[in-house]
Formats: structure tokens, C-alpha cells, sequence
């Protein structure tokens, strides 16, 4: 148990760095990229992508929930210094919106291109699109507040 604190921050961070780091990658490097395929082409590409990607930013998430959780109950709970409460609702929110993209987003691309509805699904993507750069900003933030309260 010596050891518990530091196994929960390495696991919290490889949670953060697989999230935010393949957010990032999605959103500044695949998206640009697919830009000049066609819809029908794109959509099927990036939906075999969400499906990957979301079962390894799920696995993160519950990373990061439970090590965030164990952490928190380490240094005060309740009454843990602000900076820690700050990182937990960001991190709810960023979950919260994780959430919507998986559960009602995600189902939306996958029948637009199961019945090739290339308008519907290229709006879903959009939305998805205008959630994760949200996200991004909201996981900068987050470890803007690890790194200033230390």
C-alpha cells in the first residue's frame, strides 16, 4: 500500500494521455486529413474510428474516474484544496460530454452510413467535432490546474 498514491497518479495520467492525447490527434490531424475524401468515404472511415477510439477513451475514462476518485480520497475528500475539486468537475463535465458523444452522437454517424445518409451523418460528425474541441479545451484547463497547484 506504501506505493498506492503513486500506482493511481501513473494510472490517472496514462488515462489523461490516451484521452486528451487522441482527441487531439482526431481533431488536428485525422480531420484535416479526411477533409478532401468524399462523404462517402470519410464518414465510414471516421466511424470505424469512433469505435476504436471509444472503447480506449472509455477505458481512460474509467481510469481517470477511479484514480481521480482514490486521489481525492487521499488528500481531504471533501475538504481537499480547491484546485482538486476544480480538476474533479471539469473532469465530470468532460465525462458528461464524453457520455453524449457515445451514447447519442456515435449511434447517429453509425445508421447514417449503415443506410448512407451522407447529410445526416456529416452533421452528426460536426456536432461531434464542435464536442471534442470543446473537451480539448476542458482537459488543457484541467491540467493547467494539476500543473498550477502543485
Amino acid at each position: 500500500m506504501i506505493y498506492a498514491i503513486e500506482a493511481a497518479l501513473f494510472l490517472h495520467l496514462l488515462g489523461v494521455a490516451v484521452w486528451v492525447g487522441g482527441m487531439v490527434f482526431a481533431h488536428f490531424c485525422l480531420r484535416p486529413a479526411l477533409a478532401d475524401l468524399s462523404p462517402q468515404l470519410r464518414l465510414p472511415l471516421w466511424e470505424a474510428v469512433f469505435g476504436r477510439f471509444f472503447s480506449w477513451a472509455a477505458a481512460a475514462v474509467l481510469l481517470i474516474l477511479f484514480s481521480g476518485g482514490f486521489l481525492l480520497s487521499r488528500f481531504g475528500g471533501a475538504h481537499a484544496l480547491w484546485p482538486l475539486h476544480t480538476m474533479a468537475g471539469l473532469g465530470v463535465v468532460m465525462m458528461l460530454l464524453f457520455g453524449h458523444i457515445r451514447f447519442a452522437l456515435f449511434p447517429r454517424v453509425r445508421r447514417a452510413v449503415q443506410t448512407q445518409n451522407w447529410p445526416d451523418g456529416a452533421r452528426a460528425v460536426g456536432v461531434v467535432r464542435q464536442i471534442v474541441l470543446v473537451n480539448i479545451v476542458l482537459g488543457v484547463v484541467t491540467i493547467g490546474v494539476a500543473v498550477l497547484a502543485r
